[in-house]
């Protein structure tokens, strides 16, 4: 039991550290900098970590430019105040994210920007033949670690990991919680879930100031994520917009 739980801990906070690190601050915000070398290694590890769940980083970036554009709005992509339940948030993020991902929808725009692209791996993460490998990997190493029943629920979770994220995020966040700032949207902070969102759920602080590194704002609020991006830039891995 305890190499599951070790497993299904690693791939939550990885995947959830490329989406976060990676898609969202990176690919969407471009709040700091990379060299190509630096941004094949960070693709390269969104795509083992989110694997059969992962997401194009154009067609996420663009989705979440337009959700802060048109944040809680009819044109918001995933905006809970216009859609019923978690499942249909999803589906209806899903239909919008494949029409980017596949080109068939051109953004607008003011959504037109140079987004991290590598077709290589784009090509081989959008494969169903890809997805489903990691698939099969995540049930052959629960064939041979879990030692009860139960474990096998987990399962689900690892195969729709990112999008399981994004759910979280963008329900919990513009439903529950508290507010730092008047966005003129329903944006919420909502502790103590953060902490297992590394930073995600403080979605009040984060779309007032869109482009902070830093998600946190009050004394008692923790971005886990900053901490290694500072960590980053004094490496000189990548360069922060402004420290």
């Amino acid at each position: 039991m305890v190499i599951i739980i070790i497993f299904f801990l690693c791939h939550w906070f990885l995947s959830l550290f490329s989406q976060t690190f990676f898609l969202h601050r990176y690919a969407s915000h471009k709040m700091f900098q990379m060299n190509k070398f630096w941004e094949r290694v960070f693709y390269t590890i969104t795509f083992l970590s989110q694997g059969s769940s992962f997401l194009n980083p154009r067609a996420y970036a663009i989705i979440h430019r337009m959700h802060h554009a048109y944040s809680d709005t009819e044109k918001d992509p995933h905006s809970p105040h216009f859609i019923k339940d978690v499942w249909g948030l999803m589906i209806q993020t899903k239909n919008i994210y494949l029409s980017y991902r596949n080109f068939q929808t051109e953004p607008e725009e003011q959504f037109r920007d140079r987004y991290p692209s590598w077709a290589f791996l784009d090509n081989i993460g959008d494969m169903w033949l890809t997805r489903m490998f990691f698939i099969a990997f995540y049930i052959a190493f629960y064939i041979i670690f879990a030692d009860h029943w139960w474990l096998y629920l987990l399962l689900p979770i690892h195969f729709l990991m990112g999008p399981l994220h994004g759910a979280i995020v963008n329900w919990c966040g513009h439903k529950y919680g508290y507010s730092n700032f008047d966005n003129s949207d329903h944006s919420k902070n909502s502790i103590p879930l953060d902490f297992l969102m590394l930073g995600e759920l403080f979605q009040n602080n984060h779309h007032m100031k869109p482009n902070d590194a830093n998600f946190a704002k009050r004394w008692f609020e923790f971005d886990p994520t900053y901490p290694i991006i500072i960590v980053l830039h004094k490496l000189r891995i990548i360069r922060l917009r402004k420290l």
